[in-house]
């Protein structure tokens, strides 16, 4: 009885791991193998994201689905082995990505969902850290505990832990609360003449994380339009010279803006290319949380070594028109 395919059924859902049901089964996958070889690969990524719907009101929710796959393994007659099938694994998803250097299908960190060390926080302002908190025990901010626990709900997988005002050191910690595994050092940033913006972004975890841009903001919108040539002349034969011959119409613009972080180390490099990646992206602008876009698609990497000081200027553009025409 030889191996000739798999019929793969894909549930998503949200709540705990056996909260799922035959209304969660989102797809059903039939792939033959081909001749010589012995396994059957199948890519996922894509269909799960399609479940993970995102959004961001300075709410910092926990956005992750549970997955399972139940493979029915079949023989060339289209009968089920009696042996290992059908064969059950369940996953949680979150809408992260590994780079091409980690290989296929990367263990991303499971513990704090940042890759720098270093974060840059606006004096007497308060911050959130993501972390993943099936493997995270504790997180000491100086000297304070804050103990992490999962009830294997998706809407705490992601938890943000809330960084006091002005502190100084994170430490992360294992289940075991002994085990250190990340330490980030905060710069309590002090801005006396601009306006500090925070943006928001998914980062390469699938977490919320906010950069501030302390320094020179401008702001300027470009505007589109259309015109035609009308007939302005009257059956008298003159014609009005404060009608135009050209009339415009569908104006509209979209607003931009470019902002400057300000001095930051090599280590916070990871986090702009991460912001540069990102697909969703907000600001906190005027007391609104608003969607961007990031325009600027060239990045040079900036290191203490070449440059010394290193300031990041990025350019924004708002995600919607100026003038209202959501219908």
């Amino acid at each position: 009885m030889a191996f000739d395919n798999i019929v793969l059924d894909l549930y998503v859902y949200t709540g705990e791991s056996t909260d799922y049901g035959s209304s969660d089964l989102k797809y059903t996958l039939n792939k033959s193998v081909i001749t010589g070889e012995t396994k059957i690969n199948f890519e996922i990524g894509e269909l799960v994201r399609d479940y993970l719907n995102i959004e961001f009101n300075n709410d910092y929710l926990s956005y992750a689905v549970w997955v399972r796959a139940d493979a029915t393994i079949r023989d060339e007659n289209d009968t089920e082995f009696s042996y290992g099938s059908p064969n059950s694994q369940t996953f949680i998803a979150l809408d992260g990505y590994g780079y091409f250097e980690e290989g296929i299908n990367p263990e991303l960190a499971r513990h704090c969902l940042l890759s720098a060390d270093t974060l840059y926080i606006p004096e007497g302002t308060a911050g959130k850290l993501p972390i993943f908190a099936e493997g995270v025990g504790k997180v000491t901010i100086d000297s304070t505990d804050t103990q992490i626990t999962d009830n294997g709900n998706t809407n705490q997988k992601i938890q943000y832990v809330t960084i006091p005002a002005d502190s100084s050191t994170i430490q992360v910690y294992d289940t075991d609360d002994a085990t250190l595994l990340k330490t980030i050092t905060i710069n309590n940033v002090c801005e006396p003449k601009y306006t500090v913006y925070k943006v928001t972004f998914i980062n390469k975890f699938g977490a919320f994380q906010d950069i501030y841009f302390y320094k020179k903001t401008t702001e300027k919108f470009s505007v589109t339009d259309e015109t035609y040539k009308r007939n302005i002349f009257e059956s008298s034969g003159t014609y009005d010279t404060y009608r135009g011959q050209r009339e415009r119409y569908n104006t509209n613009a979209r607003t931009s803006i470019t902002m400057n972080t300000g001095f930051v180390n090599e280590d916070f490099n990871s986090a702009i290319e991460e912001l540069f990646l990102s697909e969703a992206c907000w600001i906190r602008w005027q007391g609104q949380t608003l969607s961007v876009i990031p325009k600027t698609k060239d990045l040079q990497l900036k290191t203490s070594l070449n440059d010394k000081l290193s300031n990041y200027t990025v350019e924004f553009e708002f995600a919607f028109n100026k003038i209202n025409n959501v219908r």
